[in-house]
């Protein structure tokens, strides 16, 4: 307790902080969150509804030359 009583206003805002951010760390450990298909399940897919979406990937590499990698929606 001594420690405690010759702190000057540096330290206890310091501490200030990390009591602070230790508290909002525990808070949100503690919170619920709310589903995500995106990340609640191991495929990555965003929705049902993004199938009729269709994207191409093409990569090209040529010896010598920049690799390039084209995207089209179709």
């Amino acid at each position: 307790m001594h420690y405690l009583r010759c702190m000057d206003w540096q330290q206890w805002t310091a501490l200030l902080i990390v009591g602070v951010t230790a508290c909002i760390f525990a808070w949100s450990m503690r919170r619920r969150r709310k589903f995500s298909f995106k990340h609640d399940t191991k495929c990555g897919c965003s929705s049902a509804g993004d199938l009729n979406a269709k994207q191409t990937i093409r990569f090209r590499a040529k010896k010598g030359a920049r690799p390039q990698i084209i995207v089209k929606n179709s």
